[in-house]
């Protein structure tokens, strides 16, 4: 067979085999071989309860925050499985549409071929016609050739009258093709099909509330430390790093201090990314040499103890200037009153959801740790609490919506022992374990934005992530 007739063939083959498919399949997907839904049919209407218990987390390893809540159980929409299974046939039904249309296209294309053709075949015709009444002024094996090529045209002709009616066919089928699309998207707006959008959007709703509700979630009780994440190593054995927790969420910079004395430069970097690099920002030489490791970063300054002495020094790092000192009254510094590990920690500033504090030990207190609440602006003391915990005796400290949490050593074995709470004035003994991967802790602050622990342990700078429970309630709680 010749390359037209192939071609033809070929296409008529594939249209039969789309019109048997398209003759079998279509009405069982649109329902003509099903029973129909009954309208009598409802949706199961989602009712979420107030009052949740949330147990949130800081973040992890990629820096996402984690929350775990539990919440009150909802009833799933009844017809998912109907609605989502409409949808993937509204989807293979356009489609088929689609290929439609391409085939379409391929067979005006070709049509106009075979118009072509056909013109060329009725002249051939005529001139055959002619040439045979004088088939004595020519030789026979030219004649014999022409005819064979004539023979081979003729069964075009009638082909060519099966093309025009399956071409109009094809028409026929795109409009069949989009009369179903509207027919199908009229099923899903009349049984609720699009009721998995809606329960996607409450989703979204929810997931909204939540992140408000985290807002407001301001304290919690300390369950549990997990990790730690290693973000570097770098420095010496002892030293500081942090962020600052009243920042914007744009805002994401890092502060390096290395050492706990004779040091007074301060390293800024743009981003946790830009510090994992080294890619430093802005370098800040302090008035004064710091000591210890105790040091925050609250508002957009920095609080440090000032070296060999009980002063407390606001530095600005927007003004890059100290916009305020004070001295803390009866607190002991430079090793009278330091972490086990010494140090000069003896003062270790830290700020929480409430504010900006100071804990420290006095011989008044017979060396026992004291807590006192600062002005962030003034470094006035504005209330202090007396414990009856040794600070000599405390690994490191940090505050959680105004609660001291001590920890009884900074090497292997290290766990949060014990507990004071400033709003009750009350104290606890507690075991919550974390791992001291690095086996030294000399820094270990609690970031109420990131509800994380910063710590540096021997030379790498660690995050913790913690584990706060939370009651919420809500207008609906009496």
């Amino acid at each position: 067979m010749s390359p037209p007739l192939l071609k033809l063939g070929a296409v008529l083959s594939t249209m039969a085999m789309i019109s048997n498919w398209m003759s079998q399949t279509l009405p069982s997907w649109v329902g003509l071989n099903t029973t129909r839904l009954s309208s009598a049919d409802t949706l199961t209407q989602i009712s979420p309860k107030e009052g949740w218990q949330v147990y949130s987390s800081a973040q992890d390893p990629d820096g996402r925050c984690i929350c775990t809540v539990v919440a009150p159980e909802q009833n799933l929409c009844s017809r998912d499985a109907k609605s989502r299974q409409l949808r993937q046939l509204l989807e293979k039904v356009q489609n088929m549409s689609q290929s439609i249309e391409v085939l379409n296209l391929r067979t005006q294309r070709d049509f106009q071929y075979v118009l072509k053709m056909e013109t060329q075949m009725k002249g051939l015709k005529a001139k055959f016609r002619q040439i045979e009444d004088d088939r004595k002024t020519l030789m026979t094996k030219h004649f014999q050739e022409l005819k064979e090529k004539m023979d081979e045209l003729l069964p075009l002709i009638p082909v060519l009258e099966q093309y025009k009616t399956d071409a109009k066919l094809i028409t026929h089928f795109k409009e069949e093709i989009r009369n179903l699309s509207a027919v199908l998207t009229g099923i899903q707006e009349e049984i609720g099909a699009y009721d998995y959008e809606e329960l996607h959007q409450r989703v979204l709703s929810l997931e909204t509330r939540l992140r408000d509700c985290m807002k407001k979630l301001t304290c919690g009780k300390l369950m549990k430390i997990t990790g730690p994440i290693t973000v570097k190593t770098s420095g010496t054995r002892f030293g500081a790093w942090m962020t600052d927790p009243l920042a914007s969420e744009k805002n994401n910079r890092v502060w390096y201090m290395d050492s706990y004395t004779n040091n007074k430069i301060v390293r800024e970097y743009k981003s946790i990314a830009d510090f994992v690099s080294g890619a430093e920002s802005r370098t800040y030489n302090l008035p004064f040499k710091w000591a210890g490791t105790n040091h925050v970063v609250y508002n957009g300054s920095l609080y440090f103890n000032k070296y060999q002495s009980n002063i407390i020094i606001k530095y600005s790092f927007d003004m890059g200037r100290v916009l305020a000192q004070r001295s803390l009254e009866y607190a002991g510094f430079h090793n009278v009153y330091p972490y086990t590990w010494g140090g000069f920690s003896d003062i270790d500033l830290m700020a929480d959801e409430i504010g900006l504090w100071a804990v420290y030990a006095t011989n008044q207190n017979a060396g026992n740790i004291v807590i006192s609440q600062l002005n962030q602006d003034t470094l006035e003391v504005l209330k202090s609490w007396s414990t009856g915990y040794p600070k000599r005796s405390a690994g490191e400290s940090f505050m959680i919506c105004g609660t001291l949490y001590v920890t009884n050593s900074h090497l292997t074995g290290a766990k949060v022992y014990y507990s004071y709470s400033t709003k009750t004035s009350t104290y606890e003994y507690t075991d919550i374990p974390f791992h001291n991967q690095y086996f030294h802790i000399s820094m270990l602050d609690y970031n109420a934005r990131d509800r994380a622990l910063y710590a540096w342990n021997n030379g790498h700078q660690v995050l913790f992530n913690v584990t706060l429970f939370h009651i919420i309630k809500t207008e609906d709680d009496t």
